[in-house]
């Protein structure tokens, strides 16, 4: 009886546990795909024709690894996004560095720039100029 109820208990509990509990990160869509280090999904590619537009690398250099800019390689190690996007929206003007809210072109697609300075900075993106996917 003592063995049953114990299991009962241990159930009840994991079972409390695992809804309490945030998804695991395997859950969540991937924020980009790469394939042999340049080629990547089309987020990502948006991701990196907004970082050409807006000219991210006057700053931040061509291989985002800095410049006058800090270098975003190693920023996005620690920076989360929310971060990442209250800096390329606000901007860190005593800095030097623009606002980007009122830029439409970064803002629609900050999510995808965020994608591909991500995949740069984890080290998935191994080189700064990507191409598409084959489809």
């Amino acid at each position: 009886m003592m063995r049953l109820s114990f299991s009962l208990l241990f159930l009840a509990l994991t079972s409390l546990a695992a809804l309490c509990l945030p998804a695991h990160a395997e859950d969540a869509p991937a924020l980009y795909t790469v394939v042999d280090g340049y080629k990547v999904d089309p987020n990502t590619m948006t991701g990196f024709r907004t970082w050409r537009q807006a000219a991210c690398d006057r700053c931040h250099g061509a291989n985002q690894e800095g410049l006058v800019g800090p270098s975003l390689v190693n920023s996005l190690k620690t920076l989360t996004k929310q971060e990442f996007v209250t800096t390329v929206t606000n901007g860190r003007l005593e800095k030097g560095m623009q606002s980007f809210g009122t830029s439409k072109t970064v803002m629609d697609n900050i999510d995808a720039l965020y994608a591909y300075l991500k995949g740069r900075s984890d080290g998935a993106i191994t080189r700064a100029k990507v191409e598409p996917l084959p489809q």
